[in-house]
């Protein structure tokens, strides 16, 4: 059972390959003489050489640490960036993109450009924007780390004003063609990592916005697996909030939100024969799913599956979530699945929850599983336990990597 820990997803672009860094004192002399070509009123040429050349060096860690150490080139890339008309902007943007993926350089972007989050949020939700997906990108990735993700929501919030908060976020990744420019999927993991702020959490599950509905389509987005990921993220940690999801699913908000098979539809693959006894008997599935066509697929991202699962783990912290997921039929489902399943942490994941939903009740006082009081010795050797685990893992993947054609265990 996951605990009070909300979870980030991280969006990479591919960078060129490193230019070769001399040493330190060397490099801030080039920078200097660098910085010029990276400001406006620059030749275009040359300012088009200088920002491939910083892209390029942004494909390594020694690059991405000694220009963290140029505080004035990273506000004029940063400028760059966002600049109107601007043909190097592509290159500049995409710098930004690997500068972000790296942590240890988050700080010193931020410090070298407080306004980079303002930036890069009128860039990305600009819908004449041409690279308004790197601007999403470098954004997923400031947000998977506590601090400036914590920035980037104050940024959202007090931009709200001006049309640009989250309602503006959400309206571009909801709307086909926002930009014709650009297919908007990093926002998918920015509104994933945003999630991990109670304030946007509180703001997906207001029962006036109609959020949730509009983001459970999107789960089963076929075009892209970084946006149907994203948007799987973003709906798991909001699991996390549990009172609310149970204010959804059990109608509190006026009719039931049926949300279940939109989380269950991936999951299903099923025979003809197998398809057509589950519609007979029913067995407590939902209606969608007694109907679904003859080439329905199973989700192919093992790591969408494992949230999905991950997702239905949470909602089965409470005594009457386990029950409605249970009156949902998930174990019929699960089952499938963990027969079908060839990765050894999503089987794991299917397992863990299997067993929540046949096992015993706890007792009294403790039906909340979140808020259960774990003493620090027995944390201790759960803690020990989930590492002996993930090394399990480790070596199943290992022996899978050498092996094919291999069935793992089934559940009956």
């Amino acid at each position: 059972m996951a605990t009070g820990r909300v979870e980030t997803l991280e969006s990479e672009i591919p960078a060129r390959p490193s230019a070769p860094a001399g040493p330190e004192a060397t490099f801030d002399a080039e920078a200097a003489e660098l910085l010029p070509f990276l400001t406006q009123g620059a030749r275009a040429d040359l300012q088009a050489a200088a920002a491939q050349h910083v892209l390029a060096l942004t494909g390594s860690g020694p690059g991405r640490a000694l220009l963290a150490r140029q505080a004035e080139l990273l506000k004029a890339l940063a400028v760059l960036a966002a600049a109107a008309g601007s043909a190097p902007a592509r290159d500049a943007a995409r710098a930004l993109v690997n500068l972000a993926a790296d942590p240890s350089v988050h700080e010193q972007l931020l410090a070298a450009d407080p306004v980079l989050p303002t930036r890069l949020l009128g860039r990305a939700l600009d819908p004449q924007w041409p690279w308004a997906d790197e601007a999403a990108a470098a954004l997923a990735n400031l947000s998977r780390e506590p601090a400036p993700c914590a920035a980037l929501m104050g940024t959202l919030e007090a931009a709200a004003k001006s049309g640009l908060g989250l309602e503006r976020l959400l309206c571009a990744l909801c709307t086909p063609g926002y930009n014709a420019c650009a297919p908007l999927h990093h926002l998918g993991p920015l509104l994933s990592n945003l999630s991990q702020q109670p304030a946007a959490r509180a703001f997906l599950l207001d029962p006036d916005r109609c959020v949730i509905q509009r983001l459970l389509p999107l789960t089963q987005y076929s075009d892209s697996s970084l946006r149907r990921g994203g948007i799987v993220g973003t709906l798991r940690n909001c699991c996390f909030e549990h009172r609310e999801w149970w204010g959804i699913t059990s109608g509190c908000w006026g009719p039931t939100l049926t949300f279940f098979p939109f989380y269950y539809c991936p999951w299903p693959a099923l025979r003809s024969s197998q398809r057509k006894r589950w519609t007979v008997s029913a067995l407590g599935l939902p209606v969608d799913l007694q109907y679904l066509p003859p080439d329905k697929q199973r989700e192919p991202d093992a790591d969408i599956r494992k949230m999905l699962i991950e997702a239905i783990m949470l909602l089965t912290a409470t005594a009457p979530g386990r029950q409605q997921v249970r009156d949902q039929g998930a174990y019929l489902i699960l089952r499938e699945l963990h027969t079908w399943e060839s990765e050894p942490d999503v089987q794991m994941a299917c397992e863990k929850l299997i067993q929540v939903l046949i096992g015993d009740e706890p007792e009294c006082g403790m039906e909340n599983l979140l808020e259960v009081q774990v003493p620090e010795d027995v944390e201790r050797q759960l803690q020990q336990l989930d590492r002996q685990e993930q090394e399990q893992l480790k070596q199943q993947q290992l022996e899978l990597a050498g092996e094919s054609g291999g069935e793992g265990p089934t559940l009956r």
